[in-house]
């Protein structure tokens, strides 16, 4: 593991990323640990889509039908 000094960081955001910690009950180096691996890691979708929407309380208007949906990108030269 390495280490990484920021200077200069403004005291607001400081501020901010203690307040999201506290809220998480974490260390500030562990929030920011986070979110500089969200920010450059490739986010892989553990899931389907309907499961995701589901999650979030977003019920689908129709039945999700990933062949026609695949179908539809294909046709559009998007795969």
């Amino acid at each position: 593991m390495g280490t990484l000094t920021i200077r200069d960081l403004d005291e607001s955001v400081k501020q901010r990323l203690r307040e999201q910690a506290a809220a998480r009950g974490l260390a500030m180096e562990k929030v920011v640990r986070k979110m500089l691996r969200q920010g450059v890691m490739p986010r892989r979708r553990k899931g389907s889509i309907f499961d995701e929407l589901t999650r979030l309380g977003v019920k689908p208007e129709e039945p999700f039908d990933q062949k026609k949906f695949t179908d539809a990108l294909w046709d559009e030269g998007l795969l």
